[in-house]
């Protein structure tokens, strides 16, 4: 059965769970989709979905301008389960009563179930949910009954006693409510009726076929990087349309160590891709010679590789599709009805492509998330050490050397981070760090090595830990891998005399020093 046939659709009210939302149903085995909040009724229904889930949002339901939804999805013979905001708008909605109560509601709290409902199969009185809400059902709308409640929420879980339309005021989605994947699994299961189709191997094996049948016998041209989302794009489509994929691997200079060789060695090497190397790394640092602004040098960068990738490109004649590793959270973004925000730095992926080379765009992982981008390319047969591979910043090494890209700095930079890689990035009791990476810093300072005075470099440590890059916290690194991290940079990296480690988080700082 394609997965594509049991849709489960998401209401984005602004949560900032909606997309763990999303991952936990999908990790029950049944595919789902995120619409904004004002998405059509048509929009919705011509997804046929099997249940409708309203998220949870930073509004009121009682605010002047407060999200609401197409009513015309309540009328459906469609489950639907509002969470927090979700339930409260469900309950205005049909004419209930939600007022800003007295004692705001955050955190753990004890669910008493009062009536059995499928929906709450298999959950125990006195079982722990995460609440985070300042708003309360006062009361209940004519034609819905409560079926279990909290301390401080008198109408902690809802139902119409007609039809099947649930309500939540706490979040099953996340960690701390201590059934809430049992929950969820009851509203996919027993009132959706799902049979649960979806699963990483079955997106592979669809998404082969899919790419079969678009492509044909055309030619696909892909730029390879070596980042987690290229390389599980290049070898998505080589398994569909094998050496009529055409792959460019552009060394701009400013990768890491050893890092042109390891994406020759795995793609053309071992995985036999058709792969066209371009070593361009005098044009780059030609490029970026003098320049300080990062702005300027992701810009120089930016435009350097498209010119050389279209030059690449047009050479080999005969291609009509580009690959791109555009994500869930990309077209997300894309279609979201949030308003405009400020550019704190322009994104680290290249862009502008499509529309200068007049091709088609083919984006076989445009329905996953991150980390099931990566389950995708051990399915793939990935190495463990790419699959599991940090962000790396499509300016590489040049925004992590503050001020001028000189060879001699780099070479500095590329040991630091070696040492780093190898004792944290590769380390897999690290695994649950987002990213980690040197910084060199143009400052030097006054060290004693030998017996002997130095005037030598600086190198900062970034190490922090996130979910998805939009907030991070700096990582509790112990002392002892501190220690052995900084020994080896001030021994093994050239000109180094001092390492310093970044505790500050984002906000208000950025992961990225550049």
């Amino acid at each position: 059965m394609d997965y594509h046939k049991e849709v489960i659709v998401i209401l984005d009210f602004g949560s900032q769970y909606t997309q763990l939302i999303a991952r936990k149903i999908r990790e029950l085995g049944v595919y789902c989709e995120i619409l904004p909040f004002s998405a059509t009724l048509n929009n919705i229904t011509s997804r046929n979905p099997k249940g409708i889930v309203l998220s949870g949002g930073p509004k009121s339901v009682n605010d002047a301008d407060a999200p609401v939804c197409d009513l015309g999805i309540f009328p459906l013979d469609i489950p639907i389960l509002g969470i927090c905001y979700g339930l409260q708008l469900t309950v205005k909605l049909f004419g209930g009563r939600v007022e800003k109560s007295a004692k705001r509601e955050y955190g753990m709290a004890r669910l008493v179930i009062e009536k059995k409902e499928p929906l709450l199969d298999g959950i125990q009185d006195g079982s722990t949910v995460w609440m985070s809400h300042q708003d309360k059902v006062l009361r209940m709308p004519d034609g819905f009954k409560t079926i279990a409640h909290s301390d401080n929420s008198p109408h902690a879980v809802i139902k119409s006693v007609e039809g099947r339309i649930y309500g939540v005021q706490f979040h099953p989605e996340v960690h701390h409510t201590q059934k809430g994947r049992k929950i969820l699994r009851n509203f996919l299961y027993k009132i959706c009726k799902v049979k649960g189709v979806f699963s990483l191997k079955s997106f592979v094996d669809a998404a082969t076929e899919r790419i079969k049948k678009k492509v044909g016998d055309n030619k696909v041209v892909c730029a390879l990087s070596g980042g987690v989302d290229s390389s599980v794009v290049a070898t998505l489509i080589h398994r569909a349309i094998g050496d009529n994929l055409r792959c460019i691997f552009v060394n701009n200079g400013v990768l890491r160590k050893n890092e042109a060789a390891e994406v020759l060695d795995l793609f053309k090497d071992r995985l036999h891709m058709n792969l066209k190397y371009v070593d361009a790394e005098e044009m780059f640092l030609a490029a970026l010679k003098g320049v300080k602004d990062p702005e300027r040098k992701r810009k120089i960068i930016g435009k350097t590789f498209i010119k050389i990738f279209e030059a690449e490109a047009k050479a080999m004649g005969d291609v009509r599709y580009l690959a791109q590793g555009t994500l869930y959270p990309d077209v997300i973004e894309s279609t979201s009805s949030k308003g405009p925000s400020a550019t704190i730095k322009s994104h680290h992926n290249v862009g502008g492509l499509p529309r200068r080379m007049k091709l088609t765009l083919l984006e076989p992982l445009r329905e996953l998330f991150k980390d099931e981008v990566r389950i995708v390319g051990k399915e793939l047969g990935l190495p463990d050490s790419l699959i599991h591979r940090q962000p790396f910043p499509g300016p590489g090494l040049a925004v992590r050397i503050i001020g001028d890209v000189t060879r001699e700095r780099l070479h500095i930079l590329k040991e630091a981070d070696s040492i780093v890689r190898d004792e944290i990035e590769r380390n897999d009791r690290f695994r649950h760090i987002w990213q980690s990476f040197a910084i060199l810093i143009p400052v030097k300072t006054v060290g004693v090595m030998g017996d002997e005075r130095t005037y030598a470099n600086v190198i900062a440590l970034r190490v922090v830990e996130s979910k998805d890059g939009m907030t991070a916290d700096w990582t509790r690194l112990p002392y002892a891998i501190l220690d052995k991290v900084s020994r080896r940079i001030i021994n093994e990296a050239p000109g180094v005399n001092r390492v310093v480690y970044d505790i500050s988080s984002k906000p208000p700082s950025t992961i990225e020093w550049e």
